[in-house]
């Protein structure tokens, strides 16, 4: 059965994180808060406990798991041969929403990286994660406590719904602060990777390193080799209810929300539309269910709200959710990447897009 225990965010329980600090040293998992998102935890050398992530989450073997640690005493832990690149960043941006991939050691079972010889780190900033890790005495590797290639948990009831029964507890230390996962970046390539944009933007790494570029990837689970950093899937983050990506300039998406809302409407279809606050009342009269986001002025805010908008939207019992673009600076670079990912690719500039990807 499940444990769920509520745990003050700021100021953590001790009688409360020490035992859970008790379920991960004697093998169990244990869901917690961070400043990204809800992480699902198991002692990062217990080969047998991090095997059991995996068959919660039904993930598959090749994309591995990040290994999160309380401070750089324990990256040197986990890590092996670390650069300065690496300590560059990880001294201006840890505690926080940064992970860096090194070569791994031999300590940390194979397992957590795909097989592969390196290991995504990160040192969270969330008073909790930080807490939980420091009193269990040993790395926690933790990717995000949902289902696989379903949208990430922000809140516990979000990881109660996918997993009870498959976690042994669950820290509910209300919503993460942030709501999009981590950036991830790989300085052992040349030039240095951003292979998952996520809560350090773009431009903010690039103050530190100067060199470092975008690869995004879109592969296919049922072709994908061992991945280096999780989030390289083309299907990932995705409601069950199929999401329809909406090109657009600004002035351009609520006319195109509208116009294929009424189409798939007239074809007896049921559709859920997210969009933003100052665009909700233009768009609802066309949608079954029509949620906002945030501002369209504060990416930091439909940020921390896209997850739990979806997972609210995909109950709706509509047909198709529509949702337009956001700008690609800042966290806009995450918040994009999510939706392209949990459309599978379904991009459309126009109606006659959705014949041509045989949508209806």
């Amino acid at each position: 059965m499940t444990r769920v225990i509520k745990i003050d965010p700021n100021y953590p329980d001790p009688q409360v994180i020490g035992a859970a600090a008790d379920c991960l040293r004697s093998g169990g998992l244990v869901a917690f808060p961070t400043e990204t998102v809800y992480g699902l935890g198991a002692n990062a050398f217990n080969q047998q406990a991090v095997e059991r992530i995996f068959q919660a989450k039904e993930r598959p073997a090749s994309d591995p798991i990040i290994v999160h640690i309380c401070d750089l005493n324990q990256f040197m832990e986990v890590a092996i041969d670390v650069t300065s690149p690496a300590l560059a960043l990880a001294n201006e941006f840890w505690p926080g929403p940064l992970t860096i991939i090194q070569k791994r050691n031999p300590r940390v079972p194979a397992v957590v990286s795909a097989g592969l010889g390196t290991i995504a780190v990160r040192l969270p900033r969330h008073p909790v994660a930080l807490a939980l890790i420091r009193a269990a005495g040993v790395p926690v590797a933790a990717p995000s406590a949902n289902r696989f290639a379903r949208p990430s948990s922000t809140q516990a009831g979000h990881v109660l719904s996918d997993l009870e029964e498959r976690v042994d507890m669950i820290l509910d230390g209300g919503p993460a602060p942030i709501g999009l996962e981590s950036s991830v970046v790989d300085v052992l390539s040349e030039p240095p990777l951003l292979l998952r944009p996520g809560g350090i933007s773009l431009e903010d790494l690039r103050r530190i390193v100067p060199a470092i570029i975008l690869k995004s990837q879109y592969k296919d689970v049922k072709d994908a080799e061992a991945q280096r950093s999780p989030g390289q899937l083309s299907r990932h983050y995705s409601p069950r209810t199929p999401l329809i990506l909406v090109k657009g300039s600004a002035d351009q998406i609520v006319g195109k929300l509208n116009a294929i809302a009424v189409y798939l409407v007239e074809h007896k279809k049921k559709v859920g539309i997210l969009c933003a606050d100052e665009d909700k009342g233009s768009l609802e009269g066309s949608a079954t269910a029509c949620l906002s986001l945030g501002s369209k002025n504060d990416l930091d805010t439909i940020g921390i709200n896209l997850f739990s908008c979806l997972r609210q939207i995909d109950q709706a019992g509509v047909d198709f959710i529509l949702i337009g673009e956001v700008e690609e600076s800042g966290i806009g670079l995450a918040i994009r990447d999510r939706l392209f990912r949990a459309s599978e690719g379904r991009e459309i500039d126009s109606i006659a897009d959705l014949n041509r990807l045989k949508i209806l």
